[in-house]
């Protein structure tokens, strides 16, 4: 594998383009497969297929950064005796149950979905569907209030709802965080109190898939792949702070109609491309 310049700046715009739609309803992974089919890093396909998902990592971090105080449910109390928040214990053990239903399909499934599903036109496909749905559910909640309004009020129940919408997030194009955020609108749960329960699920998630991945690829990098992969992570690390700042101050005020008609054009964008000159 050669690394030069040029491939370097190709990962940090993977990076950016990972950063910004990790936790935007848009799909991710969609986005760099689409970005691949134009922009191809010049590196092994089975490296590729282990670097479009442990770059998710470097946005992940972001997220642990900004919300460490209502993640982490260690403290000190008198600045002497521990103290254990049990709130977020509790919260931690819901995330376990909105997790399994993920885990049990993409440990089945992955290989096949892989194999059979990562295409430009799935993608374009996916991107449509969800973005009527974000619409059609933005619609319908117009003048409804959410029986969830915080965090705290997510139940075991809402937790194993929202856990099967991931599901379909197995689907690129789909989004991970905008099927579980399709979820929770969908049994009440407030934008906002949508948006940290995906921040919460998606550590366990992505530390996972990435530990599936790399076991998968294995751990004997070349010096230029370990560089990309770094540089991809530390990139969506950095833009995923702005970008995450940004999405829990944007759906205080608005709703995210304007995500779903951005995955509409998009997919027809690039079913028009791919009818035109395939």
């Amino acid at each position: 594998m050669e690394l030069n310049i040029f491939e370097i700046l190709k990962v940090i715009f993977l990076g950016i383009v990972e950063g910004i739609t990790e936790w935007l309803p848009i799909s991710s992974t969609g986005h760099m497969l689409l970005v691949d089919e134009f922009l191809q890093i010049n590196a092994s396909d089975a490296f590729k297929e282990m670097f479009f998902v442990v770059i998710q990592l470097g946005a992940i971090m972001a997220v642990v950064l900004l919300f460490w105080h209502k993640m982490w449910p260690f403290t000190l109390k008198d600045k002497s005796k521990p103290f254990v928040k049990k709130h977020i214990f509790d919260m931690w053990f819901k995330v376990v149950v909105a997790c399994i239903p993920g885990a049990v399909v993409t440990i089945l499934f992955d290989d096949y979905i892989e194999a059979h599903f990562h295409t430009p036109l799935v993608i374009a496909a996916t991107l449509i569907i969800y973005g009527i749905a974000f619409i059609l559910i933005e619609n319908r909640n117009k003048n409804v209030i959410p029986d969830v309004k915080k965090l705290s009020q997510i139940t075991y129940k809402h937790a194993l709802l929202i856990g099967l919408f991931q599901v379909l997030s197995i689907i690129p194009g789909t989004s991970r965080s905008g099927s579980t955020i399709i979820g929770a609108l969908l049994i009440g749960v407030s934008r906002v109190a949508a948006a940290e329960f995906t921040f919460f699920l998606a550590v366990p998630v992505m530390f996972g898939l990435s530990a599936l991945k790399l076991l998968k690829f294995g751990f004997a990098f070349t010096s230029a792949e370990l560089i990309i992969l770094l540089v991809g992570c530390i990139t969506a690390f950095v833009v995923s702070l702005f970008v995450i700042s940004f999405l829990m101050s944007y759906i205080k005020k608005k709703d995210f109609k304007l995500f779903g008609w951005y995955r509409i054009v998009l997919g027809i964008i690039v079913i028009a491309y791919f009818m035109i000159f395939a």
